[in-house]
């Protein structure tokens, strides 16, 4: 099941979603949090969509099909934070990969402090994964060093914390995972120039098909980084911002 807004570029969003998990051999069951004005540049307005009517969605959906795996992006608001721990509370056994989005690339606001404080005092300590980028990760975890950013917020309730490199510089995008082993995992992939359009909610949604396929967390990151680069490396130039990774090509896992 996938909660995430709707881009009307169809870069980003709840199509980037789809199109992912569709693309490593499972079925997306979405649900549309909120309604954006966006295109491959920045957002420029986003309205939430009425809570209880996610609510009677998911409900409708989960009765009907077996859910393998929650994937979440843009939210809305902080009400729609509670329609959905509602019901992971009542699916405890369901990994969640939350992808904490709060800023378009461009800058535009996908979250007001409400819905931030929502995600990290109710959301993320029943995640069983979050994957910020660096801005992302800098605001949540309150500091401007990833390590103490991630330890903050693994100390806040968090179970992983997959740091995304790939707003950052350096001829490598590296991915770090932080959970309470000793040691960070770390994942080193070649950067293709540039950025593109819906990355985050490509690797997130790629991340969790492989859990709902069965594959262990870090088996399921190596896939979605796999992934992802393969959709990078074919992107298409829709708009005049961003390159759009393209996810419907022809992938061998």
């Amino acid at each position: 099941m996938v909660l995430s807004g709707l881009d009307p570029s169809g870069g980003a969003g709840i199509q980037a979603d789809i199109q992912a998990i569709t693309s490593l051999g499972c079925h997306p069951l979405p649900v549309i949090t909120c309604l954006t004005i966006q295109d491959t540049t920045n957002v420029y307005g986003a309205e939430a969509i009425d809570p209880e009517l996610i609510r009677q969605q998911i409900d409708c959906v989960a009765k009907d099909s077996p859910i393998h795996a929650i994937k979440t992006g843009a939210l809305g608001n902080a009400a729609i934070v509670d329609v959905l721990i509602e019901f992971i509370r009542q699916h405890s056994d369901i990994p969640v990969i939350t992808d904490p989005v709060i800023k378009a690339a461009g800058g535009g606001d996908l979250a007001d402090d409400e819905l931030i404080t929502a995600m990290k005092e109710r959301l993320f300590p029943v995640a069983e994964m979050i994957t910020p980028n660096g801005i992302e990760l800098a605001m949540l975890g309150d500091s401007d060093d990833p390590d103490q950013a991630s330890e903050n917020l693994l100390t806040g309730g968090c179970a992983s914390v997959l740091a995304t490199g790939g707003h950052g510089p350096g001829p490598h995008i590296i991915n770090t995972l932080y959970n309470h082993a000793p040691e960070p995992m770390r994942w080193e992939i070649e950067r293709v120039g540039g950025e593109y359009h819906g990355t985050g909610c490509t690797l997130a949604a790629a991340i969790a098909a492989g859990r709902a396929s069965g594959l262990s967390p870090r088996a399921a990151i190596s896939q979605a980084q796999n992934y992802v680069n393969h959709a990078i490396l074919h992107a298409l130039e829709v708009g005049n911002g961003q390159p759009v990774p393209d996810r419907g090509i022809l992938w061998e896992r």
